[in-house]
């Protein structure tokens, strides 16, 4: 009985039809097998402490693979499994970008196996010349063996070592190829590397090649391969999100290529396959990762220059012409992040290289020579700087930078098998300098949208002034934190002692400051009113939130820096206690006080630091006992037991406070001071999270900002009839 694959593979009408008898069976997992015998006297030298010639080990064929994995995929984790399929998908993807196919397929299957699909030509099935096996045999059983050296068959592409395949099998129990082409299906398994074919279930060694007559002309290449289990870690899998991920990023590199993925492993969620394809390329790709708030449109830069290398021909080392393509998207947005993503041909270089060093170079100089030469803003502060820091940095000129950077060139020299950094020296030059000169056509009169230069300068000209000023402000709390109390603010009450033990709380408002200070224990609890509104932290720059005069103050009584200089080791408090009215107002401003410790005294959180107390909201005497609630509701349901008998609701007197400044001494020592009788609630990253996105609606629906809270209402109220609103 036979399994029939078919679909229409290509808009020319060509059909792809891969076939696989089941008498080969599925991959299925074997018994764990050595990477190779060590001779008797390797072994009988290595019991008797000599070193000789007998001790020189060879590995051979793909049992260096199998002894260091490593080496090769990078690890025996998740990600030298993931290794292993982008190793083949790069292989059709590689197809595809030059222009011989139009869609990959992968499936995830239930045993573990995975297989790879595409409609390229098919790999050479024909005898090899210098082996006496087919050439199919030679790139999945040999290292360094493919079509991808010099410009022969592929122009670029993103397998460059010849030992993908061949890496692929070594770490596999089973391999199982089929190749269409010539009007034949030719078919050739490996069973623990070695090959043969499937007869009746049963592996029978030997090289050649099963072909099947087929009268359709359509070409293509299966491959499915079921990984060594014993060489992988037990809990190494394949994560399907960032397959998904990968194939995305893929379509943008190689416009119009379709590829799908089905993920038919149990517990998987199966159902439809993704299914994805891009016509825009780079530009779609910045446009997918930069949705919100953009301050240009996308900026393409693209350009060819040729440059020459040494490299080995025929045993000598000749110089050889390579002709490079360069081909970047870019914009800005309003926030903050950097999110650059570089390839070389149609592989992610997440670690970057020469080609992305010299955009990086390029970028940098043409802001500074160009955009922000004539910047009033820092043309006023360039005339106080003596030492150059009004000159844009790499960090500020990629605020808010969402950009892709692709070369597209034959034989890249990467820095390691993973592929993860391009080595290859001349491109860092030749990708500066299409980036620089195109980029300051844009940045000149006639080159970009004025509103969108002008806008991209005042962005960067803040960025630089922010980090200026946060540096400043930084070096500034850091020596008066170091002066002790005597460099505190004015309005702090210090503690005796200092460290672990020592409590900062904030307290809301001087009103209630003065109760806190009679109520505390001054040995370990020093008292911070605020009098003003915190800055929110989550839309505020640095800079801002530096400005801020109640931030400052929080920063300078702990003593520990901010942002990422931050140390907690520094921290002149072992706690924070935030106190504050038990209404929305005090709810808003716990919020604000939240969201400024996550983003910029985060390991306070982290390790459990940060407290909330919890006054009531009412309280009532009744006889000789005190009532306290905290809610409407807990008001309510205390009143109804405590009228069970005779007592009516309207004979228990309730005191609602409006503020912590309405509370005698005594009230406020009991419910928020005594550590014996108080009630904190330890706060935690959760929560701050929960307090950012609080923080945000709290300034839409009570900001200044009428045009934002008007469009809120208008988008998230049903009850509303937009055609009765004069808007």
């Amino acid at each position: 009985m036979a399994a029939t694959v078919s679909r229409t593979a290509s808009p020319q009408g060509s059909e792809l039809l891969l076939e696989l008898d089941d008498q080969r069976g599925s991959p299925e997992p074997a018994e764990a097998r050595s990477s190779g015998d060590e001779s008797t006297a390797a072994a009988s030298g290595a019991s008797n402490g000599s070193y000789d010639a007998d001790s020189i080990e060879t590995l051979e064929g793909l049992e260096a693979v199998r002894k260091r994995p490593a080496m090769y995929v990078g690890g025996n984790g998740s990600d030298g499994l993931m290794h292993l399929v982008w190793e083949i998908v790069d292989n059709a993807v590689d197809e595809a970008a030059a222009g011989f196919a139009t869609r990959v397929d992968v499936t995830l299957h239930r045993n573990g196996s995975v297989e790879v699909v595409d409609d390229g030509r098919g790999i050479p099935v024909d005898k090899h010349p210098d082996r006496d096996v087919s050439a199919l045999e030679v790139v999945f059983s040999e290292l360094h063996a493919g079509g991808k050296f010099g410009e022969g068959a592929y122009k670029a592409s993103g397998g460059l070592h010849g030992v993908g395949a061949a890496v692929v099998n070594a770490l596999s129990t089973q391999l199982d190829v089929q190749v269409q082409r010539d009007g034949y299906l030719h078919e050739l398994s490996f069973k623990h590397q070695k090959p043969g074919l499937f007869e009746n279930r049963r592996f029978v060694e030997g090289s050649e090649l099963r072909r099947t007559r087929k009268r359709s002309k359509a070409t293509a290449t299966r491959v499915k391969f079921l990984p060594d289990t014993e060489l992988f870690h037990p809990d190494a899998s394949i994560d399907v999100g960032e397959v998904r991920r990968r194939f995305r990023q893929t379509c943008f590199l190689v416009p119009g290529l379709r590829m799908t993925l089905q993920d038919n492993r149990a517990g998987s969620a199966g159902g439809e396959p993704f299914d994805f394809v891009s016509r825009g390329g780079l530009t779609d790709l910045v446009k997918d990762r930069s949705s919100v708030s953009p301050v240009t449109g996308v900026i393409t830069l693209n350009g060819i220059e040729t440059f020459t290398e040494k490299v080995p021909v025929e045993g000598r080392i000749t110089e050889v012409e390579r002709e490079c393509r360069v081909d970047i998207a870019m914009r800005w947005v309003s926030g903050y992040d950097t999110d650059v993503a570089a390839f070389v041909n149609t592989i992610p270089t997440p670690a970057g290289g020469t080609h992305l060093a010299g955009f990086d170079r390029a970028l940098t100089r043409v802001v500074n020579s160009v955009l922000l030469k004539d910047n009033r803003k820092l043309a006023r502060m360039a005339r106080q700087d003596k030492n150059g820091k009004t000159k844009a940095t790499k960090d500020d000129v990629q605020e808010g930078l969402v950009a892709a950077v692709k070369v597209t060139f034959s034989e890249p020299q990467f820095r390691g098998q993973t592929k993860q950094e391009l080595g290859t020296p001349a491109l860092e030059g030749i990708v500066a300098r299409i980036a620089y000169e195109q980029l300051k056509e844009w940045f000149e009169p006639g080159g970009g949208p004025r509103s969108q230069v002008k806008a991209l300068s005042d962005k960067l000209a803040d960025a630089v002034m922010n980090r200026v000023a946060s540096k400043q402000m930084l070096d500034t709390k850091r020596k008066a934190a170091s002066l002790g109390s005597t460099g505190m603010p004015d309005k702090l009450a210090d503690c005796r002692i200092h460290g672990d033990k020592a409590e900062l709380i904030l307290v809301e408002g001087d009103s209630a400051a003065g109760p806190a200070k009679r109520g505390r224990d001054s040995e370990f609890m020093a008292i911070l009113p605020l009098r003003g509104k915190i800055v929110n932290a989550a839309k505020a720059s640095p800079k801002q939130v530096l400005d801020n005069a109640e931030a400052q103050a929080i920063f300078t009584a702990m003593g520990a820096g901010a942002g990422d200089a931050f140390d907690i080791e520094a921290a002149r408090y072992g706690r924070i206690v935030i106190l504050c009215d038990a209404d929305v107002d005090g709810s808003h401003i716990r919020c604000l006080l939240l969201t400024l410790i996550h983003g910029y005294m985060r390991e306070m959180l982290v390790q459990g630091r940060v407290f909330s107390a919890q006054p009531p909201l009412y309280t009532a005497r009744v006889g000789d006992r005190t009532y306290r609630a905290y809610s409407d509701g807990e008001r309510d349901r205390i009143t109804g037991e405590l009228c069970r008998g005779k007592r009516r609701p309207e004979n228990v007197r309730w005191q609602r406070f409006k503020g912590l400044g309405e509370m005698n001494t005594d009230e406020l020592r009991h419910c928020a001071l005594d550590p014996d009788t108080r009630t904190l609630r330890r706060l935690t990253m959760a929560d701050a999270q929960q307090a950012d996105a609080a923080a945000e609606m709290f300034d839409v629906l009570m900001g200044s900002d009428v045009a934002v809270r008007r469009d809120y209402l208008v988008e998230n109220s049903s009850l509303v009839d937009e055609a009765t609103l004069d808007i």
